[in-house]
């Protein structure tokens, strides 16, 4: 073992980051939430989120951005195969509790 090597982007570490941002993305998906949601939450919101999905919460914004995208492939792969039981949400009445949609005037 080298005394330069970067631990944080080792093989097992990125394993790790993957893992990670699997569990995440499919606790995302699963309440209908996208990438580009995803990437827009802050880092309170996102910390919770990811102890709602039983994970430990990233350290950095780089797990984050791979759980965006393996949100994207799903909703791509989703909306090819629709009828397929894979393709439906378990939860996306609780969208609501991540992502708050703008408060609209009403004047």
């Amino acid at each position: 073992m080298s005394k330069n090597e970067d631990f944080a982007h080792n093989d097992i570490a990125s394993r790790s980051r993957r893992e990670k941002a699997l569990g995440l993305a499919k606790f995302a998906w699963d309440r209908g939430i996208t990438g580009a949601e995803l990437l827009d939450m802050p880092d309170d919101r996102l910390r919770k989120l990811a102890r709602a999905a039983d994970a430990n919460p990233p350290s950095t914004r780089e797990t984050w951005t791979i759980a965006a995208g393996l949100v994207n492939e799903k909703d791509q792969w989703a909306s090819t195969h629709p009828d397929r039981p894979e393709a439906q949400r378990a939860h996306p009445d609780e969208k609501i509790m991540w992502v708050k949609k703008p408060i609209e005037p009403w004047l």
